[in-house]
């Protein structure tokens, strides 16, 4: 359903969330590596992110990437929205370009009902409350995220 730049902003804000704050930031190549996602393309995806207020930044020799507070209190679906677009939780699941309740594609029914499911989720959660499970549950957002396993 998301897109792979989607699910690569996606861990890389979890990834800060985690491991990120005011006092520890990381450049785009240190998130890139632990998550092993292509440096120019998680630094064009921080900054985008960075722009649209979902991550914060500072430049210099101690700058980097990081989550502010109020970073940490949106929900994930504002991630996905900045990066994918809201048409990823209202367009056909088919890609077609006419799909609704009035002239469904096959699947519009089922496909529904799945999309409320995941904007609950998404929406349910902030990125804090997420970052808090992943650490909880010593998941790793990438084969070289050696902090949580």
């Amino acid at each position: 359903m998301f897109s792979k730049s989607c699910k690569y902003a996606i861990r890389a804000v979890l990834y800060l969330a985690v491991h990120a704050g005011e006092e520890q930031k990381f450049g785009a190549k240190e998130v890139a590596e632990a998550l092993d996602i292509p440096s120019p393309f998680l630094a064009k995806l921080l900054q985008q992110l960075s722009k649209m207020g979902l991550v914060d930044s500072t430049k210099g020799p101690n700058g980097g990437f990081f989550l502010s507070q109020e970073n940490l209190n949106r929900p994930l679906r504002a991630v996905i929205e900045a990066i994918d677009g809201p048409e990823v939780f209202s367009g056909c699941i088919l890609g077609l370009p006419v799909c609704s309740g009035d002239n469904p594609c096959p699947l519009h029914s089922k496909a529904v009902r799945y999309k409320a499911s995941i904007i609950e989720q998404v929406e349910a959660y902030s990125i804090q409350d997420l970052a808090k499970r992943i650490k909880r549950m010593k998941l790793s957002l990438g084969p070289n995220d050696y902090n949580l396993v």
